[in-house]
């Protein structure tokens, strides 16, 4: 397969996937994970499409019951339902990881 054109940067330690992020956390995108086949590949370019760009905020406003599928996120100014698959291919860092304390 040919390299990908998505961002994929290495993973900071205090970076997860978005499906791993606490509900109403604030975080920011950090990188797509690298795409393993051309469907995940063709996934990945409509999540860009749909703005989960590197440095967008990003939050879980809601999980579905029982079994937190899909899950409600809110990328800069809109809404979107994701499946927890697509969520996994979508790293982040919440915000207070990102904030350094100050001395």
């Amino acid at each position: 397969m040919a390299s990908s054109p998505l961002p994929v940067e290495p993973r900071p330690a205090q970076e997860l996937g978005l499906d791993e992020l606490p509900v109403r956390t604030e975080a920011v995108v950090q990188s797509l994970c690298p795409p393993r086949n051309i469907d995940e590949q063709n996934l990945l370019l409509r999540l860009l499409e749909i703005g989960f760009l590197p440095q967008e905020p990003v939050k879980v406003i809601a999980r579905g019951f029982p079994a937190a599928d899909p899950i409600a996120v809110r990328v800069g100014h809109t809404t979107f339902a994701l499946r927890r698959h697509e969520a996994a291919l979508i790293r982040v860092a919440p915000r207070q990881a990102l904030e350094k304390p100050t001395p």
